[in-house]
């Protein structure tokens, strides 16, 4: 079966319609709503606590640490749920394979707790 140009016409229109809509939006937004402009309106405002001072302070490396290791042990996990809606149909092949991802997670865990990247001081 072969496809042409007109097969692509509804993907294209969806496309165009969506990009409209979000455009069109935030125009029409931006023209309707209301411009009231003030000094204390305008000052920057971050989580309930005044800015003060300058914001290149800088900031422990566990911050950093804590959210790296968070998307990393996160999409970890996201590569689970293939593994466990395909899990009769991968077999005994596929449990070897889960068990080896399983088993580097668990030595990355450990790892990262034995050089206590957890704790907080």
């Amino acid at each position: 079966m072969q496809t042409s140009q007109a097969d692509y016409f509804p993907i294209l229109m969806q496309l165009i319609l969506a990009v409209g809509f979000v455009t069109g939006t935030i125009f029409v937004s931006g023209k309707l709503g209301p411009k009231r402009n003030s000094l204390n309106k305008d000052k920057n405002f971050e989580c309930g606590i005044e800015s003060v001072g300058n914001a290149r302070i800088p900031f422990s490396v566990k911050y950093f640490l804590v959210a790296i290791l968070f998307v990393l042990f996160d999409v970890e996990v996201i590569f689970m749920y293939p593994w466990a809606v395909n899990f009769r149909s991968m077999g005994f092949e596929g449990l070897i394979k889960m068990g080896i991802f399983m088993f580097l997670l668990i030595v990355g865990f450990f790892y990262v707790m034995k050089k206590k990247g957890l704790e907080w001081e």
